[in-house]
């Protein structure tokens, strides 16, 4: 079959055309159609395929074999006729916008610091970009805001295919070896790299790019980035969240950081006088409990920690069971103990009686218990059979 003229790689710009239906057979998914020109760009480079329609039918994937561009269809199209196409062009608006933004950001990471790209795809809700390199949180945003500054000088994006004689004196990033004819792709001079995707007709339709974040891969570093209308939404999603945190913190944006350290600062404080506190009361259980009895109580407003550490204390003065409850988890959070003694099963047929969930190691258990109450609990476990 003949190969199919790539209609976007001479105009990204055609939302819609006319060609001839060329082969459509069955195929996974539905059938799939070969027509003798398409502007549908395949799924390649790390750039997802278009969608859209032909012929009135959808087109859910698009693939390139052997020269010859594939269309998944939700219904076949009628061999030797000619079919409209149509496509998504949100998606491909979507799309271009990344993948300039991607040229751009990349060709100044590496100009700046000599960081190739090695990794590169289009998801969502963010492009994923790897680095070979490790790079800090200032030059990150030094090259951020360069490669803006780039975007916003609204120089031409050029696509072509050089000569062999043009091509061998032409600097131009590729991630591997390349044979035969190579497609380029000057993104206004940001970036000169061996490409086969879509992308804008000038850095300004770009609009912005963002990097939303940075961690260690491989031994060098892994970029979230968003550009274009994925920017602007990122960007103002990140606003509103800053103002309604602000009005929680009694603080505006640029300065939320000193408020949500303040009260970081105060979320400790507290923490600790709730520490002191509940040492206190653990003491005063352990004072008033019987020395070899069993022993079970309430207590208003203590946390996990709590409850361990007021069980510990009792324990260690009665050396028997004991079982500390507070409201929590599904309902009623407990703790249980008994030195020198397993309390897993005490802890099991808790769990079964009650609709509870939880464990432990044989010293201490915590769960939390979804039916019954602390009266009900507490004689469960005191009447005699279910003690350790």
């Amino acid at each position: 079959m003949q190969p199919t003229v790539k209609l976007y790689e001479t105009d990204a710009a055609c939302r819609r055309f006319t060609a001839r239906v060329l082969a459509c057979e069955p195929a996974p998914g539905g059938w799939r159609a070969a027509l003798d020109a398409t502007a549908f760009y395949p799924e390649g480079g790390g750039q997802p395929c278009d969608t859209g329609a032909l012929g009135g039918v959808t087109v859910t994937d698009v693939q390139l074999r052997g020269g010859v561009v594939w269309h998944t269809l939700e219904a076949p199209l009628p061999v030797g006729g000619t079919a409209e196409g149509v496509l998504d062009w949100a998606r491909r608006l979507d799309h271009m916008e990344q993948h300039t933004g991607e040229h751009i950001l990349s060709g100044t990471l590496h100009r700046l610091f000599g960081a190739e790209n090695v990794g590169f795809h289009i998801g969502r809700p963010a492009v994923r970009m790897d680095m070979d390199r490790p790079l800090t949180a200032a030059q990150l945003a030094q090259a951020e805001a360069e490669a803006n500054a780039a975007v916003r000088a609204n120089a031409p994006v050029r696509a072509w295919y050089p000569g062999p004689a043009e091509l061998a004196g032409l600097p131009y990033r590729s991630k591997k070896e390349l044979a035969g004819p190579v497609r380029l792709v000057d993104a206004g001079g940001a970036d000169l790299c061996a490409c086969c995707g879509t992308h804008l007709a000038r850095t300004g339709q770009v609009g912005q790019i963002k990097i939303l974040s940075a961690q260690h891969y491989k031994g060098g570093v892994r970029l979230a980035v968003v550009c274009g209308g994925r920017a602007q939404a990122a960007v103002a999603e990140a606003w509103a969240d800053a103002e309604a945190t602000g009005a929680l913190l009694s603080a505006g944006p640029g300065r939320l950081a000193p408020a949500a350290r303040r009260a970081q600062e105060a979320a400790a404080e507290t923490k600790q006088r709730l520490v002191a506190l509940q040492r206190a009361l653990a003491g005063a259980l352990a004072a008033a409990a019987v020395p070899g009895a069993p022993f079970a109580a309430y207590c208003e407003g203590a946390d996990a920690d709590g409850l361990r550490r007021l069980c510990l204390a009792v324990a260690a003065r009665t050396g028997a069971l004991c079982a500390v409850f507070a409201p929590g988890g599904r309902g009623l959070a407990y703790a249980l103990t008994a030195p020198g003694q397993d309390v897993r099963a005490v802890a099991a047929a808790l769990n079964a009686a009650f609709d509870g969930r939880g464990g432990g190691s044989p010293e201490v258990c915590q769960g939390s218990l979804a039916a019954g109450g602390y009266e009900a609990a507490r004689t469960f476990l005191l009447s005699g059979p279910n003690k350790p």
